[in-house]
């Protein structure tokens, strides 16, 4: 008898083999090189089709979207974050749940959000695919985006867009699962380290780190003797400003809002762990099945934390503790 299973994918021979070796290559990239994934995706879809403007976009909250990497006509365009509306891109994926194309509206929700890269030139063709990730006793949740976008018009067929929603999910199952890899280790015994969690002294701690090793390679280059005078002085000047931009990062870090690590840190482990889900919008029935806890043991818990924050309501203690964790 026939094995039940998902249908071929329906592209092309040549697509076909240009999506079967970028499959092997993502599964050997090094894990958590989230940029180095990225930066593979977007040289496999620019083997499919002409891709001038490619990014990657991750919601955050109710109302922001986070770029963690984007290409623009040739160059890397700066990591950023944007609010969106409810007429751009965002809320039609959110709203729609499947891929936009360009010509479904003659790129006006594609047009109705922040520019990228290129500010001056319009793109005159777009694909941008949600990626889902799975929720418990709910529907996929679309928590990012893949967008492909060309200076040229009708630049995508229905090849390129199976294949970019191919790829898309494929980087879906790569992040969901290295998220999957994090919970499970939070659901070890703690111990004396903590709820084991991201917060902005980590982030603050691995970008002092990561700019020193910046300074490095440039000290480094500066001994090289083949290096021309004006070469050296810009080496000085990337030096002097690392130095400068590690010593900011300490004092911005000294000048933070201390409050919502004190509130968070009153919190018993039980109770930060509710508390760490309530600022994922988890309810109070989710709450129970998440934790394998009764509804009233979730409610005790809610009302001592909202005591010990002295705060009413479970909203304003949500967004107490997302400030505390890395934005």
């Amino acid at each position: 008898m026939p094995v039940d299973g998902p249908p071929p994918l329906r592209v092309d021979a040549e697509t076909a083999i240009i999506l079967r070796e970028a499959y092997h290559k993502i599964a050997a990239l090094t894990r958590n090189d989230h940029y180095g994934l990225y930066d593979y995706v977007r040289v496999v879809v620019a083997k499919v089709a002409k891709v001038d403007a490619f990014y990657v976009g991750f919601v955050h909250g109710s109302s922001k979207v986070r770029y963690p990497y984007g290409y623009d006509d040739g160059r890397y365009v700066d990591p950023d974050t944007h609010s969106f509306g409810p007429q751009g891109q965002t809320a039609w994926l959110l709203k729609h749940r499947q891929t936009y194309r360009f010509a479904y509206d003659n790129g006006v929700a594609l047009h109705a959000g922040v520019p990228i890269g290129a500010v001056g030139r319009r793109s005159e063709d777009a694909v941008t695919v949600p990626i889902f990730r799975s929720v418990k006793d709910g529907a996929d949740q679309v928590f990012g985006m893949l967008s492909m976008q060309s200076y040229e018009p009708r630049s995508y067929d229905d090849n390129a867009v199976r294949a970019f929603e191919w790829i898309a999910g494929v980087v879906g199952r790569v992040l969901t699962r290295e998220g999957e890899d994090r919970d499970a280790l939070r659901r070890l015994p703690a111990g004396d380290v903590g709820p084991g969690l991201l917060t902005s002294d980590h982030v603050m701690e691995y970008l002092t780190h990561r700019i020193a090793s910046i300074r490095e390679i440039a000290a480094e280059a500066m001994t090289a003797d083949s290096v021309p005078a004006e070469v050296q002085g810009h080496l000085v000047r990337i030096v002097e400003t690392t130095e400068h931009i590690q010593s900011e990062l300490i004092e911005m870090l000294m000048e933070t809002d201390e409050g919502p690590e004190r509130r968070f840190a009153g919190l018993t482990k039980a109770q930060q762990g509710i508390a760490v889900l309530l600022a994922d919008g988890l309810d109070n029935d989710q709450l129970a099945a998440e934790l394998g806890i009764s509804l009233n043991t979730v409610k005790t818990h809610l009302s001592a934390i909202l005591r010990k924050y002295g705060m009413a309501h479970r909203a304003q203690v949500a967004d107490d503790v997302r400030k505390y964790l890395a934005p």
